[in-house]
């Protein structure tokens, strides 16, 4: 099997988003799944669950940033929310560490990869994550229990 690769119809943010609807609008994609809280919205440089709404029809939010663990369980409502959403799929959390870990998890578990080979395109790629040991240990974790059952 060749080396995993992310693949194109998965994106994820890389920093803070100014304009929600424009940002969606120029990412080339058709759905959004938005892991941010309400919290963020009051937040200098957040954003609402309405204006991800306001941006597209097709939309999810699973709750994932701090201080919530990312968690097996967490994986499964996350990896549920992308299975519904049309490609090409846009996901974002605040800065784009807890996004591009979902990205490469969920692509990983897909495309039936090693966490080894998903890890080693991420850091090729410079995924915004691949400097935080928790949410590399959370996708071998994640992959290892998950595999079995997609």
């Amino acid at each position: 099997m060749p080396k995993f690769e992310l693949p194109k119809d998965l994106k994820f943010n890389r920093g803070i988003i100014e304009n929600p609807k424009k940002y969606f609008d120029e990412s080339g994609t058709k759905s959004w799944l938005f892991l941010i809280g309400e919290e963020f919205a009051s937040m200098p440089g957040g954003m609402s669950y309405d204006q991800v709404k306001s941006a597209t029809p097709n939309s999810k939010q699973v709750i994932s940033d701090p201080p919530r663990v990312m968690t097996v369980e967490l994986a499964r409502q996350q990896i549920k929310a992308l299975d519904e959403l049309p490609r090409p799929t846009l996901m974002t959390c605040r800065t784009g560490p807890r996004s591009s870990a979902l990205a490469y998890l969920y692509a990983g578990l897909k495309h039936g990869a090693d966490p080894n080979d998903v890890i080693a395109a991420a850091e090729k790629d410079d995924a915004p994550f691949i400097k935080q040991e928790e949410l590399k240990e959370w996708i071998k974790t994640s992959m290892e229990t998950l595999k079995s059952g997609l």
